[in-house]
């Protein structure tokens, strides 16, 4: 078995309406995956399977949430491998232990073009910093600017399917993987 993590682009699911991390475990169990277990409230994943093809995966669990749920949501998945390397690439390893809710990774599916991270370089407000590791987006955010062009900037539209975690979340969730 091979464990994997996958992350929901959003698990707002109308007004007023959210996943429940419960009902996204029964989600899991229903595919076949094994021992689901969630970390916090925001559309965090982890599970065992025979090694598959990560683009499978994602397939598999965004049908089943579309069937589940009744709304499409991106879902990226990586194995837990991955995932360690995505957590030791971290550049921003000094503003991580400062604020690690301040230092976030954009986790891509497919890598983020230089253009694009280029073009992103006009978004960076004071106390900010960019850098792309392994195709995914670090970033860290300023406490003194609440209303970063910055966060506005990343996103779908610019940059591809991809999905934002804090460093807290990040290291949380390599702690997880690495106990299996």
């Amino acid at each position: 078995m091979h464990t994997y993590v996958a992350l929901l682009y959003s698990i707002i699911l109308g007004e007023g309406r959210r996943v429940v991390m419960a009902d996204l475990k029964a989600m899991a169990e229903n595919l076949g995956l094994k021992d689901p277990r969630t970390l916090v409230a925001t559309g965090n994943l982890v599970f065992e399977t025979k090694q598959t093809k990560i683009a499978a995966l994602e397939q598999r669990l965004e049908a089943a949430f579309e069937n589940t749920f009744g709304r499409h949501v991106d879902i990226i998945v990586r194995s837990a491998d991955d995932w360690l390397m995505l957590a030791a690439g971290n550049p921003f390893p000094s503003e991580s232990v400062e604020a690690g809710d301040q230092v976030a990774v954009r986790v891509m599916r497919a890598p983020v073009p230089d253009e694009a991270v280029t073009a992103l370089q006009a978004c960076i407000g004071r106390n900010e910093k960019l850098r792309a590791v392994g195709g995914d987006l670090w970033i860290v955010f300023s406490r003194e600017t609440p209303s970063s062009r910055l966060l506005a900037a990343v996103s779908h539209k610019r940059l591809g399917i991809g999905t934002s975690r804090n460093w807290n979340t990040v290291r949380k969730l390599a702690e997880m993987v690495s106990r299996q």
